[in-house]
């Protein structure tokens, strides 16, 4: 079916539904089960699974539809369910029944989703994670750490990639699961951050059992699995706005209004600068979710992220060094419990949280390998590792 066929028809569902379930009035979890229903939560996702099996693309019509009729952005509810969990599911999980059990309740954001990857002796190197996975009988036995886990205090449900191989080389041997978080076991303990904040954990992983049904994908191809999540993240964490102007260069133009008394010609020019890179990201990002849209999230995501990321400390910087002195009154310490939609603080809580970006979702560093080698097709880096079994290799 044509774009210029499946557009109108889209179009005409996704009104409907605004229409019978008013966002405003009736509650969240009903509006977004019914958007669901009419596969609209991800349009590019099979019938009966939260899409219509068309154009990826023509997700951002049915997005600003919601815009119109004053619902939330879903993703923004569950950001680590709709952007990495929900392609990884549908991609890999093993049955249509599973895909729906997960896919509907992270939809409507009753269960939220975190992603078990990084841990303290693997953290650029995912591959080469310790946490153990053994058969017993139809289940898996797993024991390990993990590290700056989002949002695993709120989690009902975790993608986990775990090593079930020792003796493998290290990207052969990991097999991929979902996990319950409130399965016996799992513990998660809050990490504070500089911003006060506490979104990311430490999550420890005690013979915590997963039937094998929750495996997703085969025994032992768990870095294939990854890749779908790791570049579907990369592809969510660098989309930035799609209308000029939008994103965080919004609060850096918000603050230089609000505040003429800082004006200075050099200030403008900074300002103007920001605006310019921003421009070029979110046009980038356009090209990068054209080409997703065409063949399906890749590398070319990672172009997004890495600029996107490199350029909010830059913005968050500049309101930094527009405020001078004022930009240290940031006095809220307290340690609390929040999410990854608790964004309305002081700029100088973003300027903190800005920090991260060029950690989270890949490292400005590994993003700048994968584009070299994947992207303009330079030499890899030498891999003293290579082949060998993990077991013999060196861990820090």
């Amino acid at each position: 079916m044509s774009t210029e066929v499946e557009s109108p028809r889209m179009t005409d569902i996704a009104h409907r539904v605004v229409q019978r379930h008013d966002p405003t009035s009736g509650t969240l979890v009903e509006f977004l089960g019914a958007w669901f229903d009419a596969g609209l939560s991800w349009v590019h996702f099979p019938p009966g699974l939260g899409g219509q099996g068309i154009s990826r693309g023509l997700q951002a019509t049915a997005d600003a539809i919601l815009d119109e009729a004053g619902a939330p952005q879903p993703h923004l509810l569950n950001f680590i369910g709709y952007g990495m969990a929900a392609p990884t599911i549908v991609e890999h999980a093993q049955t249509d029944e599973l895909k729906l059990r997960w896919l509907r309740p992270l939809a409507t954001a009753e269960e939220i989703w975190c992603q078990l990857f990084s841990e303290p002796g693997a953290g650029s190197d995912l591959a080469g994670l310790a946490t153990m996975a053994v058969l017993d009988g139809d289940e898996w036995v797993v024991n390990g750490q993990k590290v700056w886990t989002t949002m695993a205090h709120r989690a009902s449900w975790a993608l986990l990639l775990a090593r079930t191989d020792p003796d493998a080389p290290k990207h052969k041997g990991l097999t991929y699961f979902a996990v319950d978080m409130r399965a016996p076991g799992v513990e998660t303990r809050p990490l504070r951050q500089m911003t006060g904040q506490a979104e990311f954990n430490e999550v420890y992983l005690s013979d915590v059992r997963i039937p094998d049904a929750h495996r997703l994908g085969a025994v032992g191809a768990g870095w294939q699995v990854a890749m779908t999540t790791l570049m579907s993240e990369r592809n969510s964490i660098g989309a930035s706005g799609a209308r000029r102007g939008d994103g965080t260069i919004a609060d850096a133009v918000s603050l230089w209004a609000q505040r003429p008394d800082l004006h200075t010609a050099v200030r403008r020019d900074h300002l103007a600068q920001l605006w310019l890179r921003s421009e070029a990201q979110r046009l980038t990002s356009e090209r990068s979710r054209a080409t997703a849209t065409a063949k399906g999230p890749g590398p070319e995501g990672s172009i997004s992220k890495l600029v996107g990321a490199e350029l909010n400390q830059r913005v968050y910087e500049f309101c930094m060094d527009l405020l001078g002195p004022e930009g240290v009154l940031y006095g809220d310490y307290t340690m609390r419990d929040v999410g990854l939609d608790d964004d309305q603080g002081p700029v100088q809580q973003r300027f903190l949280r800005s920090r991260a970006n060029t950690i989270e979702g890949g490292t400005s560093e590994v993003l700048r390998n994968i584009l070299g080698e994947r992207i303009l097709g330079l030499p890899g880096d030498l891999r003293a590792d290579s082949g060998r079994p993990w077991r013999e290799v060196p861990r820090g």
